[in-house]
């Protein structure tokens, strides 16, 4: 059995986006070789996520609207985490809802999606530079 593992780094300028990582994956799986197995990709930050979904700009702006109603940043003053000078206590519950990590079937050396299926990178709590795992293993 082969592996393969990379960093994709980040630093988006606005506190929340989501970003397409799909063509970094997708080269990572070129570079490893490998043809049948998993990719694992994994934020490396409690403040940022990694999902599959659909590449649709009013679904991205949905998932914003969503989750800032159901956990919203402000007041800051809300959250017993912000106590320690944070104001981010929105950010890890964000990542909690939509996921730390994804794992994607590689069968005859391509990612295995559904239809419309994309990897994307969420950021909670940006300005600042974050990584994710891609982890690559099989024959």
């Amino acid at each position: 059995m082969k592996s393969h593992r990379e960093e994709l780094w980040f630093e988006v300028k606005t506190r929340r986006a989501f970003i397409n990582i799909t063509p970094q994956i997708e080269a990572a799986l070129k570079k490893s070789g490998i043809k049948e197995g998993l990719c694992l990709v994994n934020a490396m930050h409690i403040s940022a996520s990694v999902f599959i979904n659909d590449d649709e700009r009013g679904l991205h702006h949905d998932f914003e609207v969503f989750l800032e109603r159901l956990v919203p940043h402000a007041p800051i003053d809300q959250y017993r985490h912000n106590d320690t000078g944070e104001d981010n206590a929105d950010a890890h519950i964000k990542r909690q809802l939509m996921g730390r990590e994804v794992v994607v079937a590689i069968t005859q050396g391509k990612l295995d999606f559904g239809p419309w299926e994309q990897i994307f990178y969420g950021e909670f709590d940006g300005k600042r530079r974050k990584r994710v795992l891609v982890k690559i293993i099989g024959e």
